[in-house]
C-alpha cells in the first residue's frame, strides 16, 4: 500500500472509531491490513476497535503483533492493557499499561487506566498516588511530550536537544533521563547510556524497565555478570513479567548458566506463550547445548505464532543436519518471492531455501538463491576491502623481526594458557576446538571478542596514532597488562582448567599482538581447501561480522589477504603458529590429533579421537556437525558449483597452484 493510502485508511478508521462506529473502524482496518499487514498503527487501531466491541481475545492477536513490530508504540501497549482487563488478566494488564505510561508519560488518560488496573489488582494506595501526581503542563512537560513523539517516530537524534533542556530544568526527571539513555545507546555511546540509566535507578529503584534497559547496555559493554544482576532484580520483584524473564534468560546463557537460562525461557513462555522471540531464543540455546530435537520443537512453536518468521527458517537450515518438510519448503518458496517482506526476512528465507535445494540435489537453483541472498545482504553491510588491505599493510609494517625481538614479553607462572584458533570461517576451526575441548585439561569456550577489545584499548590510550602504530608507545609492562586484562575478562568463560580455547577466526591479523600480550599462548591456523572454505562462507548467513563473505570477488581478495598475513607471521615468528589442514585431519585423524596436542603442550588422551561424544555448548554453525564422527562428504564440495564459482577461481588460481591445492 502506498504511504498516502495507508494514512488515508488509518484516518478514515480513526474517524469512525471516534464517531462511535467501532465495527466500521474494524472493517476499514482489516481491509487496509490486507495490503499492509505489518503496519503497527493500523494493527493498534484494529485492536482498539475490537476492544470497543468487547472482543478482547481477537484484539490481542493484532495488539501482540503491533508491540512486537513496534515495541515503542504506547497506544498499542495501552489497548493491549485494556483487552487484558476485559479478560480479567489483571496482572498482565498492569504490566502492559505501565509500559504505555513509561513510553508516553504525558498521557493523563493512560495513567488513569493504569490506576484503574491497580485498583483491580488490590493496590488502591498506588492508584491514589498515581492519580495524585498532576502532570506538569509547563515548558519542560511540553518538551518531554515532544521528545517522546520524536522517539516514537524513530527520530532519536532530534529528541536529544529537547531532552537535555528538560533535564536542565528538571534534573531528577527519570523519564527524561531514561529517554536520553536511549539516545546515547542508539548513537553507540554505551558508557553514557550506562551512566544515565544508573542515575535513573538511583532516583527510582523500582523502575523495572530502566533496569532492563541497563541490562542491555551492560551486555553491550561486556559486563554480563552485572547485566544478570540487573535482570535478576527485576524478575525477583516482578516474577510475572514475561519480558524480564525473557531478557534474564538470554543474559544467563551468556554466563554459561544454561540450566537456569532454559528455566527462565520456559517461565517467560509460560507467562506469555504467544511470544515467538522467546521460543526462538530457547531454540538457539537448546541447539547450542546439543538438544537438537527440543531446539527444533521450539523453533516450530515460533513458526506457529509467526509463519513468515524468516530467521527461524534459517535457524533450522543452519542446523546443517536438518531437513525441511515439503510444507515448510512451500512456505519458504512463497516468502522468498514476496517482495513486500523486509530485506532481513528475504535474506533469511533465500539462504534457508538454498540449503533445502542443496539437500534435494538442485544445485543450480540453490546457487541462484545464494546469489540473491548474498547480493541483498551485501548492500546492507559495511565492508571496505581497500581499507582492510591498508590495515593489514600497517600491521605488517609494524610487526617486524626487530620490533618483536625488542619487545619480548614474559608470562607469569601458573597463568592459564589460551589456545587461539584462527583462519577463515568454515575452515574446520570448530572441529579443532571440539577435539581440544575433549581433553580433560582444556576448556572449550567460544569465539571471544577480547583481542579486539585489547586493540581498541590501545587506540583509546593513543588516539593520535591508533593501532598498530600506537603499540610502539606502550611499555613492556603495559603490554603485559593487556594480557592480564584479557585473562581476567575471559575468566567468566572458564571453570579453572589450565588451558582454554579462543576460536575467533579474525584474530589471524593479531597473531603478533597475541604473542606479545600472552607469550604462553598457542596459535593454530585452521586451513581448508581455499575453494571449499570460501564456498562455505558464501553459503553461510553470519549473525554478525564477516561482512566480506557476501561477494565472491571480495571473498577471494580477503582470502588472499589472510594468506599474506599468515605468511608474514610465519616469516617473523617462525614455528610459532601450527597449520592444521581440515583435509589432513579427515584423512589421518590420529596423526593430526597427536600433532595438535603436542604443539599445545598437552599429553595424549584417547578422548580427543572421540570428540563427538563430548557434551558441551557449541555456538557456531558447525554445532551439530562436530557431534558426529569425522566424515569426508564435505571434501571437494566446491566442485559441485565449479562454473558458478568462476569469479572466485580466477582470482585464487595462482594461490591454488602455488600451494598445490587441487583444481
Amino acid at each position: 500500500m502506498p504511504p498516502d493510502s495507508a494514512v488515508t485508511a488509518f484516518r478514515a478508521a480513526l474517524d469512525r472509531l471516534r464517531e462511535g462506529d467501532a465495527a466500521a473502524a474494524a472493517v476499514l482496518c482489516r481491509e487496509a491490513l490486507g495490503v499492509a499487514p505489518r503496519d503497527p498503527d493500523l494493527l493498534a487501531l484494529l485492536g482498539a476497535s475490537l476492544v470497543a466491541l468487547r472482543e478482547p481475545s481477537e484484539a490481542l492477536d493484532s495488539l501482540h503483533l503491533a508491540v512486537e513490530i513496534a515495541p515503542g508504540h504506547p497506544r498499542a501497549w495501552e489497548e493491549r492493557g485494556r483487552a487484558l482487563l476485559q479478560l480479567r488478566r489483571v496482572d498482565e494488564a498492569v504490566e502492559s499499561l505501565q509500559k504505555a505510561v513509561d513510553l508516553d508519560p504525558g498521557s493523563v488518560a493512560t495513567r488513569r487506566r493504569l490506576a484503574q488496573a491497580l485498583v483491580a489488582q488490590g493496590k488502591g494506595e498506588e492508584a491514589d498516588a498515581l492519580l495524585g501526581r498532576e502532570f506538569d503542563e509547563g515548558p519542560a512537560g511540553r518538551l518531554l511530550l515532544q521528545a517522546a513523539s520524536e522517539q516514537r517516530a524513530g527520530r532519536m537524534r532530534e529528541s536529544e536537544p529537547l531532552l537535555r533542556r528538560v533535564i536542565e530544568a528538571r534534573p531528577r526527571d527519570v523519564n527524561a533521563l531514561r529517554m536520553l539513555a536511549r539516545v546515547a545507546d542508539e548513537a553507540e555511546r554505551p558508557a553514557e547510556a550506562e551512566r544515565l540509566l544508573r542515575r535513573v535507578i538511583s532516583l527510582a529503584p523500582d523502575f523495572d524497565d530502566a533496569r532492563l534497559d541497563l541490562a542491555r547496555v551492560l551486555k553491550q559493554r561486556d559486563k554480563v555478570e552485572q547485566a544478570v544482576e540487573s535482570t535478576s532484580e527485576v524478575v525477583t520483584r516482578s516474577p510475572r513479567n514475561p519480558l524480564a524473564q525473557y531478557l534474564h534468560a538470554s543474559m544467563l546463557a551468556l554466563t554459561r548458566r544454561y540450566d537456569e537460562s532454559v528455566a527462565a525461557y520456559h517461565e517467560s513462555i509460560r507467562l506469555r506463550p504467544d511470544n515467538p522471540g522467546a521460543w526462538i531464543g530457547l531454540g538457539h540455546l537448546l541447539k547450542t547445548l546439543g538438544r537438537q530435537q527440543e531446539g527444533i520443537d521450539a523453533y516450530r512453536e515460533a513458526l506457529k505464532l509467526r509463519p513468515e518468521f524468516g530467521e527461524v527458517y534459517w535457524s533450522l537450515a543452519n542446523l546443517k543436519t536438518f531437513r525441511f518438510t515439503q510444507e515448510e519448503i512451500a512456505t519458504m518458496e512463497r516468502c522468498a518471492a514476496d517482495a513486500t517482506l523486509d530485506e532481513d526476512a528475504l535474506v533469511h528465507f533465500r539462504f534457508a531455501l538454498a540449503k533445502s535445494r542443496e539437500d534435494e540435489g538442485r544445485h543450480e537453483e540453490a546457487f541462484s538463491l545464494y546469489e540473491e541472498a548474498n547480493s541483498t545482504q551485501r548492500m546492507r553491510v559495511a565492508f571496505d576491502p581497500v581499507d582492510t588491505q591498508s590495515q593489514h599493510e600497517r600491521i605488517r609494517a609494524v610487526f617486524t623481526p626487530d620490533f618483536l625481538a625488542a619487545r619480548r614479553a614474559t608470562g607469569r607462572e601458573n597463568e592459564p594458557v589460551p589456545i587461539f584458533i584462527v583462519g577463515l570461517p568454515r575452515s574446520g576451526s570448530t572441529l579443532l576446538e571440539q577435539i581440544l575441548a575433549s581433553h580433560p585439561l582444556v576448556e572449550g569456550t567460544a569465539e571471544l571478542p577480547d583481542i579486539a577489545r585489547a586493540i581498541s584499548e590501545i587506540t583509546r590510550r593513543h588516539p593520535e596514532q591508533r593501532y598498530p602504530q600506537a603499540l610502539a608507545r606502550l611499555s613492556d609492562a603495559e603490554i603485559a597488562g593487556l594480557g592480564r586484562d584479557y585473562l581476567e575478562r575471559t575468566r567468566r568463560h572458564r571453570s579453572g582448567k589450565p588451558f582454554f580455547t579462543d576460536k575467533m577466526p579474525n584474530n589471524f591479523a593479531a597473531v603478533g599482538l597475541i604473542r606479545l600480550m600472552l607469550p604462553q599462548a598457542r596459535i593454530i591456523d585452521a586451513r581448508r581447501h581455499p575453494l571449499d572454505s570460501c564456498l562455505g562462507c558464501y553459503r553461510q548467513h553470519f549473525a554478525q561480522g564477516q561482512s566480506f563473505t557476501y561477494d565472491l570477488e571480495e571473498l577471494a581478495d580477503f582470502y588472499l589477504e589472510y594468506r599474506r598475513m599468515m605468511a608474514h607471521w610465519s616469516e617473523v615468528l617462525p614455528g610459532q603458529v601450527l597449520e592444521i589442514r581440515y583435509e589432513d585431519m579427515v584423512r589421518d585423524q590420529e596423526a593430526q590429533t597427536r600433532r595438535l596436542l603436542e604443539f599445545c603442550g598437552l599429553p595424549w588422551d584417547e578422548r580427543c579421537l572421540r570428540f563427538h561424544e563430548t557434551e558441551r555448548a557449541v555456538r557456531t554453525a558447525s554445532s551439530e556437525q562436530v557431534r558426529l564422527p569425522l566424515y569426508d562428504s564435505a571434501l571437494g564440495r566446491w566442485r559441485t558449483y565449479g562454473e558458478q564459482l568462476a569469479p572466485l577461481i580466477d582470482i585464487l588460481a595462482p594461490e591454488l597452484q602455488r600451494e598445490g591445492w587441487e583444481l
